[in-house]
């Protein structure tokens, strides 16, 4: 008879683990996360996320680098690992959602004797949708506005095309100081691809961290509320409702 304890699993001994540590406080973080992270060797990331865990999971090895050094930090972790160090690079939300795990895989190729391990993560659509209610039921999809490493045109078309399908939106990066108005350019498109001025919006700001506050609002109203990077702003679906203060996108059962 077949004994599962006859069995182990063998932890390559050579590993960079990308981990999703979710909006920031230890309370989002998966089992899986937590248990990659208390075995770690080195850890590296933005500095702001390393700020958030730091204390919870302190490690021999801490490394960090600010924004548009992604590759330096992939490329590090990739190199330490290399010489036998488990090491973990995480990011905010989840790995594979705007997160590391994609640089890190193109760049093991450069690094064969290393394994790269995926640890999924709670990204902010699902954890500020929390907040909001339901506003994600129903089909939806997630756009970035932020247009460093993607052209506006492209974010222009993927807006057009979520209004036309009557899809519910997450935008994460809807402003910043270097583009204040892309919000407005974003809800300006929606509404000329068919999105009514009246849809059900919502707001999220410091999801899951202190200072989180949350709003429901129509369409027409977040064209010029103001928003910053911390901010995650949702846009319902034709069918989205706002029920007791709260932002919630029917299924469909009750047909």
């Amino acid at each position: 008879m077949f004994d599962p304890m006859e069995f182990e699993i063998d932890e390559p001994e050579k590993v960079v683990y990308v981990v999703g540590i979710g909006p920031g406080d230890v309370y989002y973080l998966t089992q899986e996360a937590q248990n990659v992270l208390e075995h770690a060797d080195a850890i590296c990331g933005y500095k702001l996320y390393l700020d958030l865990i730091e204390q919870e999971f302190p490690c021999e090895e801490y490394y960090s680098t600010g924004m548009t050094k992604e590759i330096d930090r992939c490329r590090w972790a990739l190199e330490k690992a290399d010489t036998g160090r488990r090491v973990v690079m995480v990011c905010s939300g989840d790995a594979g959602v705007y997160g590391m795990a994609s640089p890190v895989l193109e760049l093991a190729q450069d690094y064969p004797d290393v394994a790269v391990e995926v640890v999924p993560g709670l990204t902010a659509a699902l954890s500020g949708g929390a907040v909001l209610g339901a506003p994600l039921a129903h089909d939806f999809c997630v756009i970035s506005l932020s247009d460093r490493l993607t052209p506006w045109e492209v974010i222009e078309k993927r807006l057009a095309c979520a209004a036309q399908g009557d899809f519910c939106v997450a935008l994460y990066n809807p402003s910043s100081k270097g583009r204040p108005d892309y919000l407005q350019k974003a809800v300006r498109i929606l509404r000329a691809n068919g999105k009514a001025d009246d849809t059900v919006c919502g707001l999220v700001r410091n999801i899951g961290r202190e200072g989180q506050s949350a709003r429901v609002l129509t369409l027409a109203e977040l064209e010029n509320t103001p928003v910053d990077m911390f901010t995650t702003v949702y846009i319902g679906n034709s069918n989205t409702r706002a029920l007791s203060g709260r932002m919630v996108t029917p299924r469909g059962y009750r047909k």
